[in-house]
Formats: C-alpha cells, sequence, structure tokens
C-alpha cells in the first residue's frame, strides 16, 4: 500500500514496523471528528482562495458521501491503513483522483490529530456531565426518600454521631457537583483549535485559522503554532477529573458494599443489580458496586500513563503522543458505563430503617449531645466531655444505653443534669437540633437538595 509520507525513504518499512506504528485500531473511532473537520478545512482553503469554490465543494460532498456511508455500515474501515487520517485522505483520493490529494494543503497529520482528539474528547466530556448530572439527581431523589431516616455517621469506621441517610446521600450529590465543575473548567481549555499550527511552525498559506475554529465550535486558537500540536492538557485535565470523581464513585460503592452486609444490613440492593454464588446459595453478592469500586484503579492508571508518556518528551511533537489516545479512550468509556450502573442501582436501593436506628441507638452517638446538654446548663465543655465520656464507660461496663441510665446514676456523674435530660439525648432530638447550615436535620438536608438541584438545573 502507498503511504501518504512515503518519498524519502528508499526502502519499504517491515511489516511489524507498519503493525507496530498503526493506530487504526483506536484512533478509527474519531472518524467523524476527522471528516468534519476536513470539510472546515476545505471549506476555510476555498473562503481564502487557496482551493477554488468548486474543487472546495468536490472534497466536502466526497467526505460526506464517506462518512454517510459510515455511518450507514456500507463502508467499512480499512484496517490495513495506518491511521484514521490517512484512511479518509485514501478513500477520498480513491474516488475524486488528484483533488483528493489536495486536502491536506496547509495542515499536516500532527494539527490534525490534535484536532480530532479535541473534538472528541469535547464530546466525551459532553456526555460524561450529562451523565454525571442524571446520578446527581438520582442521589437527590433518594436522599429526599430518606431525608429523615436516622442512622449512625461515622468518623475511623466507628459509630460517631447519628445523622441521616439522606444527609449522607447529599455528600456524594455535592461531590459530584464539583465534579460537573471541574469537567466544564477542563471543557473550556480544550475547546481551542490547533488546526493551522501544521506540523509545528505553522504555514506560508493565507489561511484563518479563527474561521475554521469557529466552524468547528471551537471558542478560540491554540495562540503557539508548538504548543497547538505538541499540548496534551487537556488530556490529561479530563483524565484527572474522571479520576477524581471515580474516587468519588468508590467511596459510595465502599458504604453501599458495607451498608449491604450481613453485618451492617442497612440496605439491600436490587437484584438486578448484584449476583449470587456459585456454590453458596445464601449469598447476594454486590458485584456491581465492587466492580465501579475496582475499575477506579483502571482510570487511575490510565492518567499515570499519559503523565509518564509526555513528562521527557522535547518540543513538538513525537511519535511517543499516539500514546494519548488508548488510555483517555479507555477512561472515557468506564467513566461512562460506572455512571450509567450507579445511575440504574440506586433507585432500587431500600433502606432497612429499623436496622439503621438499632445502630444509632447502640453506640453511644448521643454522648456529645450529653455533654452539650451539660455545657448548656453551665458546665464548661472540657467537664462535660468528661462527665459525659466517664457515664458512657459505665455503660460499657454495664451493658447499658445513656437512655437506659436512671436519673440517680446521672446526678451521681453531675448534680446539673434534671429530668430533661433525657429529652436532650433522645436520637430525633439530636438530628432535629442540628439546623446549622449543611447539617443533618431534615429542614437542613432540605436546604441542601434544593440548593444542588438549583444548581443542576443551572448546568
Amino acid at each position: 500500500m502507498n503511504k501518504l509520507w512515503a518519498g524519502r525513504s528508499e526502502e519499504e518499512t517491515a511489516a511489524l514496523a507498519d503493525r507496530f506504528n498503526a493506530s487504526i485500531a483506536f484512533d478509527s473511532r474519531m472518524y467523524k471528528q476527522d471528516i468534519t473537520g476536513s470539510m472546515a478545512h476545505a471549506a476555510m482553503l476555498s473562503a481564502r482562495g487557496i482551493l477554488t469554490q468548486r474543487d472546495a465543494g468536490e472534497l466536502i460532498d466526497g467526505l460526506q458521501g464517506i462518512l454517510d456511508e459510515l455511518e450507514s455500515g456500507a463502508l467499512a474501515i480499512d484496517h490495513s491503513c495506518e491511521d484514521i487520517h490517512m484512511f479518509v485522505e485514501q478513500v477520498l483520493t480513491e474516488r475524486l483522483g488528484p483533488l483528493g490529494k489536495k486536502l491536506h494543503t496547509a495542515r499536516s497529520r500532527n494539527d490534525q490529530v490534535a484536532l480530532d482528539l479535541r473534538m472528541y474528547l469535547r464530546s466525551e466530556t459532553d456526555e460524561i456531565t450529562a451523565l454525571t448530572k442524571t446520578l446527581a439527581g438520582v442521589l437527590c431523589d433518594k436522599a429526599e426518600e430518606y431525608k429523615a431516616a436516622i442512622m449512625p455517621g461515622y468518623t475511623h469506621l466507628q459509630r460517631a454521631q447519628p445523622v441521616t441517610l439522606g444527609h449522607q446521600l447529599m455528600a456524594y450529590a455535592c461531590m459530584l457537583l464539583r465534579d460537573l465543575e471541574r469537567l466544564a473548567d477542563c471543557r473550556g481549555r480544550m475547546n481551542v483549535s490547533p488546526i493551522g499550527c501544521c506540523a509545528l511552525a505553522g504555514t506560508t498559506y493565507d489561511t484563518d485559522r479563527e474561521m475554521e475554529a469557529e466552524a468547528l465550535g471551537f471558542d478560540g486558537v491554540c495562540l503557539n503554532s508548538i504548543d497547538g500540536v505538541s499540548d496534551r492538557d487537556f488530556a490529561l485535565e479530563l483524565l484527572s477529573a474522571l479520576s477524581i470523581e471515580m474516587m468519588h464513585l468508590s467511596r459510595l460503592s465502599e458504604e453501599l458494599i458495607l451498608w449491604s452486609s450481613w453485618e451492617f444490613q442497612f440496605i439491600e440492593l436490587p437484584d438486578a443489580y448484584t449476583t449470587g454464588s456459585s456454590i453458596m446459595p445464601q449469598k447476594k453478592n454486590p458485584d456491581m458496586a465492587e466492580l465501579v469500586r475496582g475499575k477506579t484503579g483502571r482510570v487511575y492508571g490510565d492518567l499515570m500513563a499519559l503523565l509518564t508518556v509526555l513528562k521527557g518528551l522535547p518540543l513538538a511533537y513525537n511519535k511517543d503522543m499516539q500514546e494519548d489516545k488508548e488510555g483517555v479512550f479507555d477512561a472515557c468509556d468506564t467513566v461512562k458505563l460506572c455512571l450509567e450502573v450507579m445511575a440504574g442501582m440506586l433507585p432500587g436501593m431500600k433502606a432497612r430503617e429499623d436496622k439503621m436506628r438499632r445502630a444509632a441507638e447502640e453506640g453511644f452517638i448521643n454522648a456529645t449531645d450529653l455533654a452539650d446538654y451539660l455545657v448548656g446548663k453551665g458546665l464548661p465543655f472540657r467537664d462535660a466531655y468528661k462527665v459525659s465520656g466517664r457515664l458512657v464507660a459505665k455503660c460499657i461496663r454495664e451493658g447499658k444505653t445513656l437512655e437506659a441510665l436512671s436519673l440517680e446514676e446521672y446526678k451521681e456523674a453531675s448534680g446539673l443534669v434534671g429530668e430533661d435530660v433525657y429529652a436532650a439525648i433522645d436520637l430525633d432530638a439530636c438530628v432535629s437540633r442540628r439546623q446549622s447550615l449543611g447539617g443533618t436535620s431534615v429542614p437542613s438536608v432540605e436546604k441542601q437538595l434544593a440548593a444542588v438541584r438549583e444548581k443542576l438545573n443551572a448546568l
């Protein structure tokens, strides 16, 4: 096969070298971006008088025909070509003859691939953004459903203070809001056109880079042609944002796994998103949540791989940069799938409110409220803390809860205690009093829900 870059070499490259060098197996997914970019390039060349209007029209029609046939399946991608750019140009030249060879005027594969990748990842970012918004909405709906369901809040995986399941779920909705902000910020820097940078030094032709960028939906153009072809920050930024988002999904997965275990029994996941055991008939395994947790490491690996590829590259383009695509494509595919699975699984999640409340009652998680009660009676907080701690130790020794202590036992610990202590340490009261902004009371969770939903609607 004739190679579009042939001319300098006196002998054919080895078949093994061709296979090693080829990228069409993975960059073929950018065919739509490559063709639409070429159509805009032809239109620009015509507008600047570099191509005649007739020639440009034929090129654009030819490119549209290739796109239509690829979309319908009438045309198959030839994987013997080196990359998607060469495939498209080869088919175009076969159909239009020498005219097809004019399309590559005033551009290089270096700026062409940078353009395709930016356009492709821009589209992927938009898809991931939409899926993230959907999952955030699902979390809000679930938080609304369980905004009053009391459970233990944890620090160090030890029962700490009473919260509601709705409050806990809203923490993840807030994480996803930050993910959405990162994706939007990343997309802004991604949406700058490199086309016209050519190989690295620009071109001698009188081109209009701004026209081409605007036609392709970019906000502007890369200011430096060397940077334009060698920059992959946009891919790294996206991988970083996706890694953080996967970390959030992994933390949520970990809690779902713990909560659905026999030891916790706080929730039950829907059968449609769990599996059984081949040997143990009683098992209901949270495999989907476990896979989301596991795939997080895969996305981290994609980020680290590209950072490592780029860390020692001199300017401008180097073939090493061909390694930018498989990792970022894999990360996008993985995150989209994980978001879809999470959004499909959570609506069917059922909370076992009785189990959550029983765990809250048995964990002395109202000990801080007891201390706050004593502070309200005039005792300094540090002294109140010690009194509360001694009473907890007494309960542990005697197998009691704070609610089960008699008033006499309370008065032995502090004469400031009165009958109203029982109302102060009631779990419902402990939750309802936490009305500070962002707190766990029902009115506070409702404010969080309203704020998050308003932000989601604005995005």
